[in-house]
């Protein structure tokens, strides 16, 4: 009997082991009731908290999305701090993230240095004679990214994705971006005005008299506008296939003997017989302008340049006057606490060696698996998807599903941690500690040149809130930082998760199938994989999504760039959809059960407005509108619903609420 008691609890335990956790009811708070879901959904999800919500003085906006970096830096400036406060072994990741930590603090020994630091590089400049010494020093200088006129990097051949290819882009302004250097309206004046402001302030803090310093302001910002006219503008650079210009060193010799390719190549520790040039007219107009203005002029521009590259990482005039410029950029009006700056600066220097504490301490590894469930649910239901669609062919619809079948998925962080055994790092030489993780960086990227594809590699540092879709290697990445509410909650109920991080999920997806993601094939190459009619429907759809996101105004007056923010936007249409679909694919999803008073369906809509919960300065927005390839937060929400029929449902909306689309007119695309 005793036995059999024994067994019996046994096989009880197993199967209390064996059943899955319960899920916490996660209540949704901060409805605004006196809205109609259907005027404005975002309002209606956020509006009580974005109405009282305090963006903090240090920060440029607050909430959900790229703003949970915020709290984010906070957790690494915490493991930093108690780091930096031990003593480990010389070259530990411990001591260099430590060290480098500890250095970047000691706001004493730096400010006593002033402008030391760039002393040398100053006087590099000043030994320029001629225009193939400046370019001997524009290449040296590349080599721990203190970038000028020569935007040069290694990346994967777009035909051939499988190796690594030498290439450049366009690059020489200070500003955001061409077109404020020609803009008239007040918003853009200002910032040119503070932007002279800074280049004037920096020179004067190296002990340039009033006068020159300006005159040497107006000298660069006329350099600057000039080159920023051979540059493409933010929509012409989505343009992949414009962007890929193959071409034999050779012949760019030719081309511009001013530049000299083979020798700068030479300098840059490039060696390779052919470059992808990105935007030619920029080169162009380079050469013909190194031959224009005048080598003392040029050595001026390049001090501006290495003033603003490196002002950050000088004594505190330096740095104020750098946040003097900011802020007119975000609106942020207080600087950033000093612990906060300098842990920012250890996440980009020797990110994957302060990932590897910050996982071990903040990323549990169930939230792994149970995210790998979401992605491959998403993934089902977007083949079933494909399979559904009318618009497109058999045949197409087959290429289609290979490609989607070949994605790779990076959930976490990276299976091999980058190696910085070659960066010195001291308690005391914050500067050089910069200089050195630049120069491994560079070196790193330079190895790569002619190599094959590390596929494995991650293109951000695992604390950061973000998710990515790389094109070339047919990938999408989901970091640790972004695997937290609102967006996954490894114990909330199907329906917040799927409307949140599966939101995300679907939408990685389709930059596979985005206006620039579907001109590549499944090994990454920029292939055509369509039928001539298809892909013209698809152009037609796209351009559906770039009209109807033009009509949106923020800040009053100003317009959605439909055409910049269209690769995100088709994202976030199908993003959603697909997300439903897998959703209505768990228990809760073939459920109507309220759960915290809602249904499931309007728990998943609820959750996708949570996770563009956001609230930020107008300067920034403004930047944003101009600069981001994604639409503001709340056309995150509302856009994307407005072409979902299950939304309409869930939520009961009528052709008298303000983001009613009749049903024909509602954009599908995958």
């Amino acid at each position: 009997m005793r036995q059999l008691l024994i067994l019996i609890l046994a096989v009880i335990s197993l199967q209390a082991c064996n059943k899955p956790p319960e899920k916490k009811i996660v209540e949704i708070k901060g409805i605004d009731p006196s809205l109609r879901p259907g005027d404005n959904f975002f309002r209606y999800a956020n509006g009580i908290w974005y109405d009282s919500a305090q963006i903090p003085s240090n920060q440029a906006g607050v909430g959900a999305y790229m703003f949970m970096n915020f709290p984010q830096r906070m957790r690494l400036l915490g493991i930093l701090d108690s780091i930096s406060k031990g003593d480990f072994p010389k070259g530990s990741i411990e001591q260099k993230v430590g060290d480098f930590y500890a250095s970047g603090m000691d706001t004493a020994a730096i400010n006593k240095l002033g402008y030391e630091p760039i002393k040398p590089i100053f006087a590099e400049i000043d030994a320029i004679s001629d225009i193939p010494s400046l370019m001997k020093y524009v290449a040296d200088a590349a080599k721990v990214y203190n970038n000028s006129i020569i935007g040069f990097r290694v990346s994967p051949d777009d035909k051939n994705s499988s190796m690594n290819i030498a290439s450049v882009h366009q690059t020489g302004i200070g500003l955001p971006e061409r077109g404020y250097y020609f803009k008239l309206d007040s918003s853009t004046t200002t910032i040119q005005q503070a932007y002279k402001k800074y280049l004037t302030t920096l020179f004067k803090l190296t002990g340039s008299p009033s006068a020159e310093a300006v005159m040497n302001t107006e000298m660069i910002y006329d350099i600057e506008k000039q080159i920023a006219r051979s540059h493409r503008t933010r929509v012409e650079l989505r343009d992949v296939k414009a962007n890929y210009n193959k071409m034999a060193v050779s012949e760019l010799e030719k081309m511009h003997p001013n530049i000299a390719w083979p020798t700068l190549l030479n300098n840059l520790g490039a060696q390779t017989d052919s470059i992808d040039v990105g935007q030619p007219a920029y080169y162009e107009k380079l050469n013909e302008l190194l031959s224009t203005i005048p080598v003392s002029d040029w050595k001026v521009y390049l001090k501006a340049q290495s003033l603003t590259n490196f002002a950050d990482y000088l004594s505190q005039p330096f740095v104020d006057a750098s946040f003097e410029y900011s802020k007119i950029l975000t609106g942020q009006s207080v600087p950033k606490s000093r612990g906060e700056i300098i842990t920012s600066a250890v996440d980009r220097n020797l990110g994957d060696a302060l990932a590897q504490l910050y996982v071990k301490q903040y990323f549990p590894e169930e939230a792994k698996k149970r995210m790998l469930v979401l992605v491959n649910n998403v993934q089902k239901a977007y083949a079933k998807r494909i399979d559904n669609l009318e618009w497109m062919s058999d045949s197409t619809k087959i290429k289609a599903k290979e490609k989607l079948d070949a994605i790779t998925k990076k959930i976490g962080y990276p299976d091999k941690w980058k190696d910085y055994s070659s960066v010195e790092v001291n308690r005391d030489t914050y500067f050089e500690n910069i200089m050195s993780a630049r120069a491994d960086s560079y070196q790193r990227q330079i190895e790569k040149l002619g190599k094959p594809v590390d596929k494995a590699e991650w293109f951000t540092t695992p604390p950061t809130v973000t998710a990515y879709n790389n094109p070339s290697a047919n990938q999408i990445v989901f970091p640790a930082g972004i695997l937290q509410p609102p967006y996954f909650d490894n114990e909330a109920d199907d329906a917040l998760n799927y409307g949140g991080i599966g939101f995300v999920i679907g939408h990685e997806f389709t930059h596979t199938f985005d206006d620039q993601g579907a001109q590549f094939d499944k090994e990454g190459n920029v292939k055509n994989w369509w039928t001539e009619e298809d892909y013209t429907k698809f152009k037609s759809k796209t351009q559906q999504v770039i009209d109807l996101y033009s009509t949106f105004t923020v800040l009053d007056s100003m317009h959605v760039n439909g055409a910049m923010t269209v690769g995100e936007n088709t994202a976030d249409i199908a993003g959603i959809a697909v997300a439903y679909d897998a959703f209505k694919m768990t228990e809760q999803g073939q459920d109507t059960t309220k759960l915290g008073g809602f249904t499931p369906d309007q728990r998943f809509f609820l959750s996708v407005a949570r996770v563009w919960k956001v609230k930020m300065k107008d300067e920034f927005l403004h930047l944003w509108l101009h600069n981001n390839s994604h639409s503001p937060p709340m056309w995150r929400v509302n856009g994307p619903l407005m072409n979902t029929t299950p939304f309409y449902e869930a939520f009961s909306v009528t052709p008298e609420e303000k983001m009613y689309l009749p049903e024909s007119e509602r954009i599908t695309i995958w």
